[in-house]
């Protein structure tokens, strides 16, 4: 998948506008529409910047080995977003059974690992 392609996805998926990125990244919106279509590569500056506003690394733009509308789960997203807005107290709340729903997870599956094994 082309840059200009996974930067669209990306924008897409976060259900911006073509004008809210670029008032993000500082350009107009002309010059975002070319780097979008294609039309134009941006500047390292610019990926960076646009890499931020999707929230994910530049290496992750320029990678084409990922299909990233695959990966990202756009409402677990959002949420991790609210939990961070949350004081110190309630985050760290949320963290903790969080942590306790994974390593609850892990169990079973090394569970199910041994039980495949015996057989």
């Amino acid at each position: 998948m082309d840059l200009a392609l996974r930067i669209k996805q990306l924008r897409t998926l976060r259900k911006l506008s073509q004008k809210e990125v670029a008032l993000e990244i500082n350009i107009n919106q002309g010059q975002y529409s070319r780097i979008e279509s294609g039309k134009v590569e941006p500047t390292l500056a610019s990926l960076k910047k646009i890499a931020k506003v999707f929230e994910v690394s530049v290496s992750e733009l320029l990678s084409e080995e990922q299909e990233l509308d695959k990966e990202i789960n756009v409402p677990l997203l959002e949420k991790v977003k609210l939990i961070d807005q949350l004081d110190e107290k309630e985050k760290n709340s949320i963290l903790t059974i969080i942590d306790m729903a994974i390593a609850k997870q892990r169990f079973k599956d090394s569970l199910k690992g041994l039980l495949a094994s015996e057989q």
